[in-house]
């Protein structure tokens, strides 16, 4: 099964920041697909954070609104989540999500990253 791969998670103070990053594989068609991020605590349901649309609009939860960006970088087939000022309630495992395209019927996931914010 192909999945997008996730990196950048790890270990980050309150106040800090952290760039997530979701690599997609070279057979995957990227350059107008949607893109959704999502975070998962223990315990807790699978939470939409921020979205980008097909054409590069862009979608925040209220949560997570002034402080995390969605973006995505075509020639690389990447797409960041940049997190700012981070709270201990950020602590989860995030996952990204390459919606269909006119391109694509298919639908990706990443493996998941861990993010904990502590001091």
């Amino acid at each position: 099964q192909v999945h997008l791969v996730e990196s950048g998670g790890g270990l980050a103070q309150p106040g800090g920041s952290l760039r997530l990053s979701c690599a997609a594989p070279g057979s995957i068609f990227f350059s107008i697909s949607p893109m959704e991020w999502y975070r998962q605590a223990p315990g807790n349901q699978r939470e939409l954070v921020a979205a980008i649309t097909g054409s590069r609009s862009t979608h925040y939860a209220d949560s997570v609104k002034g402080r995390f960006t969605i973006s995505m970088d075509n020639a690389k087939k990447t797409g960041y989540l940049r997190m700012n000022s981070l709270k201990p309630e950020d602590t989860a495992v995030y996952y990204c999500k390459l919606l269909k395209s006119s391109y694509d019927p298919n639908e990706y996931w990443g493996q998941g990253t861990q993010v904990t914010v502590s001091s």
